[in-house]
């Protein structure tokens, strides 16, 4: 009779108790997911300005051996740098993507 008495007075208590450990729970689950998610999210940004680097530093190469960049190509380089740029690089490849800039559109004859 006593537990009766003693649950019919502390259920509200009780059930405050349970939804608490349950919000903690899923709250600690979905921390720890955006955690993961964000960790995913910088490790794929990082493979995209490495890639786009590449592709300004290839670039680059290419034309500076023409001695001479057209207008298409740069562009390209850029649109390739723009983005680059706003996922924090700027090294090396700003210098290269300067360079490309100043270079002539159309090969000396």
């Amino acid at each position: 009779m006593e537990v009766i008495n003693y649950i019919s007075v502390h259920w509200l208590e009780w059930l405050f108790a349970i939804i608490t450990a349950i919000l903690g729970f899923g709250y600690r689950s979905i921390l720890r997911k955006l955690q993961e998610e964000k960790q995913r999210n910088e490790a794929i940004a990082e493979g995209v300005q490495s890639l786009l680097r590449d592709s300004i530093v290839t670039n680059y190469n290419k034309y500076n051996d023409k001695g001479y960049c057209p207008v298409f190509a740069k562009e390209n380089v850029k649109r390739a740098y723009k983005a680059y740029a706003a996922l924090g690089g700027n090294d090396v490849a700003h210098q290269l993507y300067e360079k490309m800039l100043e270079m002539p559109t159309e090969p000396e004859v």
